[in-house]
């Protein structure tokens, strides 16, 4: 093949595997840091694809007190009628959580758009009140920054199911991979969903005495 020609596939091949790059891992959500959970009121500014967004303390309404303590185990306790888990159906954008053989709750989620969900089965590794997340790309507009993200619970890697407070287009792919909710119904699903969080504390890791719940992730994500 003539030099030229190499040439020219070579400025055609380049830029479009440096976009399949970028797609491919620069949409990848961050790897969360150990943080305290609670929300900073020094971050009121969220970022998505250039659109900015302020960001609410969210405050409970939804739940009463007796609501929580019939839903969530409480630590230490050897009351249960089966196991906890989460399922998340890509191709029909749903969450479900069982106990046993009893569905709790059915929700409209958000999955991946611009970066996939993964699928299989998983365990929360990592739950917090309230998270930073960042991620994305800034030379394809895909770039995102979100503190104080509620109702945070980490299920693989930097992929977790919680609140939004970007978008309401709830029922059709519009994340980076992780889980979006709305915020009331993440609640629910964080206080129900183990590990359990000690009284006063906003965030907490699985352990061998206090294990996450399962996830299921499985299904095709809608083209949209």
């Amino acid at each position: 093949m003539p030099k030229k020609y190499i040439f020219i596939a070579l400025l055609v091949l380049l830029p479009a595997g440096f976009i399949l790059f970028n797609t491919l891992f620069s949409n990848k959500p961050d790897m969360p840091k150990i943080a305290s959970g609670k929300f900073d009121e020094t971050k009121l500014v969220g970022n998505f694809h250039g659109q900015v967004y302020d960001v609410p303390k969210y405050e409970s309404a939804s739940l009463s007190s007796i609501d929580l303590l019939e839903k969530t185990d409480v630590l230490g306790s050897k009351k249960k009628k089966g196991e906890k888990r989460i399922e998340v159906d890509l191709t029909n954008q749903k969450l479900y959580a069982y106990q046993g053989d009893d569905k709790e709750y059915e929700f409209d989620v958000s999955t991946g758009k611009w970066g996939l969900t993964p699928t299989g089965e998983f365990r929360i590794w990592y739950k917090l009140k309230y998270a930073t997340m960042a991620g994305g790309s800034q030379a394809l507009g895909t770039y995102y920054y979100l503190p104080n993200v509620p109702f945070t619970m980490y299920f693989h890697q930097g992929y977790g199911i919680h609140g939004t407070y970007w978008h309401d287009n709830f029922g059709h792919p519009m994340s980076h991979g992780c889980v979006n909710m709305r915020t009331e119904e993440a609640e629910k699903i964080f206080y129900w969903a183990n590990p359990s969080l000690a009284e006063g504390v906003d965030s907490v890791m699985s352990s061998d005495d206090n294990q996450g719940t399962k996830v299921i992730v499985y299904g095709d994500t809608p083209n949209e």
